[in-house]
């Protein structure tokens, strides 16, 4: 269980973050949607201990994470962050081992089962034909698939992503947010795509200028009147007559309609 209780974040006298109180319960996929500038990425890096927050706390099965070492969070944590970049021309194969790090004391060789661990990642990544190259020469997407990777080497409980789509095609997307829904891990999820993440989450927490403004299953969340609200735009449900899934048509205002029609 990861929980977010309270949670408040000032930066020079500005507050990103309003007294946030959020549970993803075990195995469950939670996204955070929001405008841009809702406080989805301050949020995530409280939970992933790269920035503190001013009040409340992030608690891990009930402790407090920030009485906890950084190692120890982090063989239980794993983030994808937005800024996730390598400056460093180390092949794919390397820098997905680089999650192992956590786990690990000076420079021990990786077991046969780490190896493995590293082997399956790439596969379930689709990057195994990748190893061997340089990260600095792969495209967005690819360079993403292989942030994934790295984080599932380390094993944790919780997975923590902020935009992991960025960059990807089609068909990633979507194999990484079916990978998301069926891995069983803990999963906090930033998202933009409204459709995507009434796809893959069970539950939606809607962010606006840094509070709470709805929390409930993609149905209960994602309404004509909280979406309005919320990002200013006017949106048709329809449901997904393969899987059942809420989706949104976005409805444009009637004189761009009729300017696109000429």
């Amino acid at each position: 269980m990861l929980s977010l209780r309270e949670l408040s974040v000032e930066v020079a006298g500005t507050t990103l973050i309003r007294e946030l109180r959020l549970d993803v319960g075990e195995g469950e996929v939670v996204g955070l949607l929001g405008p841009n500038g809702s406080g989805k990425s301050t949020a995530l890096r409280c939970v992933y201990r790269a920035l503190a927050p001013s009040g409340g706390a992030v608690l891990l099965d009930g402790t407090d994470i920030a009485e906890q070492g950084l190692r120890d969070t982090a063989r239980r944590i794993a983030a994808l962050t937005q800024d996730s970049r390598a400056d460093l021309d180390f092949t794919v194969e390397e820098v997905v081992a680089l999650g192992r790090s956590p786990h690990q004391r000076g420079n021990l060789r990786l077991s046969a089962r780490e190896r493995a661990l590293c082997r399956e990642a790439l596969r379930r990544m689709d990057i195994t034909h990748l190893a061997q190259r340089g990260v600095l020469t792969l495209s967005g997407g690819e360079r993403q698939r292989v942030l994934v990777a790295r984080a599932l080497v380390q094993e944790p409980e919780v997975l923590v992503l902020d935009e992991p789509t960025n960059h990807l095609d089609v068909r990633h997307q979507v194999e990484l947010l079916k990978f998301l829904r069926d891995c069983g891990l803990t999963v906090l999820v930033a998202l933009h795509d409204l459709n995507l993440a009434s796809a893959v989450c069970h539950r939606i927490a809607l962010l606006r200028a840094g509070s709470l403004a709805a929390c409930g299953t993609p149905s209960e969340v994602l309404t004509p009147e909280t979406i309005h609200a919320v990002f200013g735009v006017e949106v048709t449900q329809v449901t997904h007559p393969v899987t059942g899934a809420l989706q949104l048509l976005y409805d444009l205002p009637a004189d761009e309609t009729e300017g696109i029609s000429r």
